[in-house]
């Protein structure tokens, strides 16, 4: 065993609050054994409510970080979070075309929480052109997986999630897990589609609460659960099982969503002298 941790490369916003953005994604990756590394790709004013405002970083900027930590560092996955811009589109999808065999898993951020549009027709139109034919695994939600993909003109009614996750597969991501949080149903039920159509198929108990990074928290497990070794399917249950119990321990810090918290195996559901240490 190397005493080395495997290093996952995050490309994402920051976020002030560290419940979304690459903070959420360095928490994560750590939890999971890894080491993260960061590209800026914007700079945001949020909080656990919403994002009031987003400054993209330079598109030069964005590739400049990361081939110095690429031609510094083996990285054994990538992933994808808020970009900023077109330019970044363009800068992150010439970047990493140059590993293609390091597994890339984009968490397509189209809106915040609370609807705040993070990504315009332009951007769109680049993901599907730039990044989604070098993408290994694609994490939308069910809002964002019909939004990649609807045409407006002959989609008279919303496309089903199995219609989406066949469309976005040839666009050509390799994999599509579609998370159905946002349906309509009694519990949630996360699919992972591949070129032979449904892989897997998980149901998790509904939670209450609404949370702030969750897609956030599952695509960067996803990345480093893939670093560590384990196939697709391996890496997309157990980062869904790390998901659900950051959730379940998640805390409400402000006036907004809740956070989930991502560290949750470090602190037991008891202290050594019995009292509780969870609320």
């Amino acid at each position: 065993m190397s005493d080395i941790p495997p290093f996952v490369l995050t490309f994402a916003a920051t976020d002030p609050s560290s419940g979304a953005g690459m903070q959420a994604d360095i928490l994560t990756i750590a939890s999971m054994g890894c080491h993260p590394l960061c590209v800026v790709t914007a700079i945001t004013v949020q909080d656990t409510s919403g994002v009031d405002d987003v400054q993209a970083v330079d598109a030069d900027w964005v590739a400049d970080q990361a081939r110095a930590v690429l031609e510094d560092m083996p990285v054994a996955a990538f992933k994808i979070g808020l970009l900023g811009s077109v330019e970044n589109i363009a800068a992150i999808a010439e970047v990493i075309s140059d590993y293609p065999d390091i597994p890339l898993v984009f968490d397509p951020v189209l809106a915040s929480g609370r609807g705040d549009e993070l990504a315009n027709e332009d951007m769109l139109d680049a993901m599907r052109e730039l990044l989604l034919p070098q993408t290994t695994i694609l994490t939308p939600n069910s809002m964002e997986a019909r939004r990649l993909i609807v045409d407006e003109e002959n989609d008279a009614d919303d496309p089903s999630l199995s219609e989406c996750a066949k469309r976005i597969l040839k666009l050509g991501s390799e994999y599509v897990l579609i998370t159905g949080t946002h349906e309509n149903t009694p519990k949630v039920i996360n699919n992972l589609y591949g070129e032979r159509g449904l892989v897997r198929s998980d149901t998790w108990p509904r939670l209450p609460g609404i949370y702030h990074g969750s897609g956030c928290t599952l695509a960067a497990a996803i990345a480093a659960l893939l670093a560590n070794g384990l196939t697709m399917e391996e890496a997309v249950h157990e980062a869904q099982e790390y998901t659900w119990e950051a959730l379940k321990y998640g805390f409400r810090p402000g006036m907004g969503q809740h956070i989930p918290d991502r560290m949750f195996w470090a602190r037991d559901d008891e202290a050594e002298d019995g009292s509780e240490t969870r609320h």
